[in-house]
């Protein structure tokens, strides 16, 4: 049995906002300066809904725009586009007052590989029930 489209998302954001808390451990230049433990969470799932309006919004268009550069680069230029595509959301976040920062292009780009990586292996261990994509 299948969860709702609800729990889908809820289960999403988490994954992408823990994937976010480790980027932040993880790399120097992306920063998560909310006070307490409580403030810190509420500001990576707010990050997280920030991360996934870009990347539902936004990425399609970039990389629509891009498919010659992801056919000359074999492919390789989708990690570039991850880097702006993180870069834009520690901009957005800092333009609704959310203590997320991201220090230039190469935190983006180490940022969005380890977002990557961690999203991936949290989903193989979420059940399919619970992580309808």
């Amino acid at each position: 049995m299948q969860a709702g489209p609800g729990l889908a998302f809820v289960v999403r954001t988490l994954v992408v906002a823990a994937s976010l808390w480790v980027a932040t451990v993880l790399v120097s230049g992306i920063d998560l300066s909310a006070g307490s433990t409580g403030a810190r969470a509420g500001t990576l799932l707010a990050v997280a809904l920030v991360f996934g309006v870009v990347n539902a919004i936004v990425k399609p268009v970039v990389a629509t725009l891009g498919c010659p550069l992801y056919i000359l680069t074999l492919g390789l230029f989708a990690l570039v586009v991850n880097a702006l595509m993180f870069m834009l959301t520690g901009w957005l976040a800092g333009l609704v007052d959310l203590p997320f920062v991201v220090d230039g292009f190469w935190s983006a780009f180490w940022g969005a590989i380890i977002v990557g990586i961690v999203s991936f292996f949290l989903h193989l261990v979420i059940p399919d029930r619970y992580d309808a994509r």
